[in-house]
């Protein structure tokens, strides 16, 4: 079972094609920092899924706002597997 660094760390490797050189950390914000609009979050919650083999709910996005929120949301939902 994946820990959440390995969660973050993944997270962290999906992030850098949107990232445009910035540099990304748990407290960068997907919205205000990263600029994602809704279709690079659909990507990004993809690709999230593919990794880690599980079913995203779009209910968790309310609670997400940087990328460690998204990263301990995806922890969540990894340990409920």
């Amino acid at each position: 079972m994946p820990t959440y660094q390995d969660i973050l760390t993944q997270t962290y490797e999906v992030l850098e094609r949107f990232s445009k050189g910035q540099q990304i950390d748990e407290e960068t914000e997907l919205v205000t920092e990263l600029g994602l609009d809704s279709v690079q979050v659909m990507e990004l919650l993809l690709e999230a899924e593919d990794r880690l083999d599980i079913s995203i709910p779009l209910n968790i996005l309310a609670s997400v706002r940087t990328v460690g929120d998204l990263a301990q949301q995806l922890q969540q939902l990894v340990d409920r597997g």
